[in-house]
């Protein structure tokens, strides 16, 4: 049983950065692979980057690599999201979710959280 709550959304400009934020309740944090999706209006929910549960491995989307970085402080039971450079293409709800493995579907993962809007303006 995990609960995910993500914060740090909200307006921002072309070229700008944004953190995000999930934090995680439950004792077992560490042995979680956590991933980030995003779904913009009108399609699919996307892989955006995912991390293994010490942080030894990652994965990124090709639309975002250089620009973001996923971290997680297993200490705090949270991931982060930094996203640098951003493009009005980035514009969507941000999900944070857990499961046993880094995948780049979102049916393999079991936990999410509530979703944080993120909006870029041209």
């Amino acid at each position: 049983q995990v609960q995910l709550v993500e914060s740090g959304g909200g307006l921002v400009q072309a070229g700008g950065s944004l953190r995000l934020s999930c934090a995680a309740s439950g004792r077992t944090f560490s042995t979680y692979a956590m991933g980030w999706f995003r779904q913009a209006l009108g399609r699919e929910r996307e892989i955006v980057a995912a991390v293994s549960g010490s942080g030894s491995s990652t994965y990124y989307a090709d639309s975002v690599k250089g620009r973001f970085t996923i971290s997680r402080d297993n200490a705090k039971h949270t991931v982060y999201l930094q996203m640098n450079n951003l493009k009005p293409e980035d514009t969507a709800v941000y999900y944070c979710s857990a499961g046993d493995y880094i995948a780049t579907v979102s049916r393999y993962y079991d936990y999410w959280g509530q979703g944080t809007q993120v909006t870029v303006s041209s």
